[in-house]
């Protein structure tokens, strides 16, 4: 008989080693996989009744109604009369306006500076006409420089503007573009606006909003400066001649930020129609008014004794130099704007320039000036020595056969401008008082600026640091600056005008 041990049998009647006990708890994994399901099915029936609910009171919310508009608080009346105080100290900034609708639509984009004032706008839309390009203007003057086959729409223009093709131009007072740029200048003054006038004049709030520079308040006031005098008729009113209830039309719109700073202005001028002005106020860069309005501003002072000595030695210069070559850009007159070319020989003391008028582009005046005065021919442009009129051609030699007029000396800015470059060969204890204005390019030389006042006429030179002549400039009676370049050159034998065809 076999008596070693057999492990699966246990002789004492207990269970083998490794046997399932029948007693164990064999339920528990099913009962946690059903309290995971309630879980999850609690969970579900929670977020479908939340999403209901969201839904039920998303169908039934209401916004809060909006405040009603009302006068405006002390506060607001000073910040909004303080707004025209707050542009001048800020100097600039960038505006883009639109003015009118649809087909009549006009676009202006750039800058404006307060403390000139001075505009340089970028002139686009369909409706941009005459003046589509670019755009300065300087207090009464306003120079354009034409752009006809521009895009429509404008962009900012460059921070140097071009040096060429600037024309002083006229705008017709309330019309047009005129009380547009009026607007955008008279939103700067010296001094608050009277507060009280201004909620006299129907001023109130209207809302509240928030635009790229932040909150504002949207205020509606009279334009600056047409604050109804106490007594009147409130813009609005029906004794005011507009319709009760369109006031919030009526008048002007302002978006007013809590340090009195205009982001926005809506308002409909007379004869203009609806005008945007939006104003970006970090946009802020120097502006450079160009050549005809007197270029970049400087720092006028007395001249060092350096620019004093390269000054009085500068007709002996111009004599040993003998002459040079001539361009002229001269606006004379909001509609005589005029180009020229030709030669001066200080040593015969003669000048000869061929002058074209952008207005009538196909003539040319002949004009020659020595000693004995001052001679005058109109000729067809192809006998004016061609060229177009934005860049004549130097004048004939000899000088034509033509109805010369002659005369002993002339008024005009023209023969004023010629009449200075020739003297400038002459004394110097001819000149006036001497300032330095400021250090430019000419020619692609340094130059000092320097500003003489004269008995006639006020001047300046630009003289280069070899003591060379390279601009002379002459203040015209509109208020701009007429050029004549001088460029060092053999001058050719300036012969004399036929007397025989010449009158006085």
């Amino acid at each position: 008989m076999d008596t070693s041990p057999n492990p699966t049998r246990d002789t004492g009647g207990n269970r083998p080693a490794g046997a399932a006990d029948p007693a164990a708890d064999t339920t528990g994994p099913a009962r946690a996989g059903r309290r995971r399901r309630t879980v999850l099915l609690l969970l579900g029936l929670t977020a479908v009744t939340s999403a209901t609910a969201l839904v039920i009171g998303l169908l039934s919310w209401a916004p809060d109604p909006p405040e009603p508009a009302r006068p405006l608080t002390v506060a607001e009346g000073e910040r909004l009369a303080a707004m025209r105080v707050t542009n001048l100290r800020d100097v600039r900034a960038g505006v883009r306006v639109t003015v009118g609708t649809g087909a009549a639509r006009t676009e202006l984009v750039g800058w404006v500076d307060w403390s000139r004032p001075l505009l340089y706008l970028d002139v686009g839309g369909p409706g941009a006409g005459a003046e589509r390009g670019l755009l300065q203007s300087a207090g009464p003057l306003l120079v354009i420089r034409p752009d006809p086959s521009a895009v429509p729409t404008p962009a900012a223009p460059p921070l140097v503007p071009p040096a060429d093709r600037w024309r002083l131009h006229h705008l017709t007072p309330g019309e047009g573009l005129a009380p547009v740029l009026d607007l955008l200048l008279g939103l700067a003054a010296d001094r608050p606006d009277p507060a009280q006038a201004l909620r006299d004049g129907g001023a109130r709030w209207l809302a509240r909003e928030t635009v790229a520079g932040g909150p504002v308040d949207i205020l509606r006031a009279p334009l600056p400066g047409r604050a109804r005098a106490s007594g009147d008729p409130a813009p609005g009113s029906a004794t005011a001649g507009t319709p009760s209830g369109s006031d919030a039309d009526g008048q002007p719109r302002y978006w007013l930020d809590q340090d009195g700073r205009l982001h926005k202005l809506v308002a409909r001028l007379p004869g203009v129609g609806p005008v945007t002005v939006i104003l970006n106020r970090a946009d802020r860069p120097t502006l450079r008014p160009v050549d005809a309005l007197g270029g970049r501003p400087g720092l006028p002072r007395a001249l060092t004794d350096a620019e004093r000595d390269r000054l009085s030695r500068l007709p002996a210069r111009l004599r040993a130099q003998g002459g040079a070559a001539l361009t002229l850009t001269a606006p004379v007159g909001t509609d005589t704007n005029l180009r020229g070319a030709g030669w001066l020989s200080w040593t015969a003391r003669t000048a000869y320039l061929a002058v074209a008028d952008l207005g009538v582009p196909d003539r040319r005046t002949l004009l020659r000036r020595d000693t004995a005065g001052l001679a005058r021919a109109e000729v067809p442009a192809a006998a004016g020595g061609g060229g177009t009129a934005e860049t004549p051609g130097r004048p004939p030699l000899p000088p034509p056969t033509a109805a010369w007029r002659f005369t002993r000396s002339g008024t005009d800015d023209l023969s004023l401008l010629v009449g200075a470059a020739m003297a400038a060969s002459g004394s110097a204890g001819q000149r006036g008082a001497a300032v330095r204005v400021r250090e430019d390019v000419a020619a692609g030389r340094t130059v000092d600026v320097v500003e003489l006042r004269t008995a006639g006429a006020l001047l300046r030179y630009w003289i280069d640091r070899n003591g060379s002549l390279r601009r002379l400039e002459l203040r015209t009676a509109p208020g701009a600056w007429a050029q004549l370049d001088l460029n060092p050159a053999s001058v050719p034998r300036l012969a004399p005008v036929p007397r025989s065809a010449a009158t006085t």
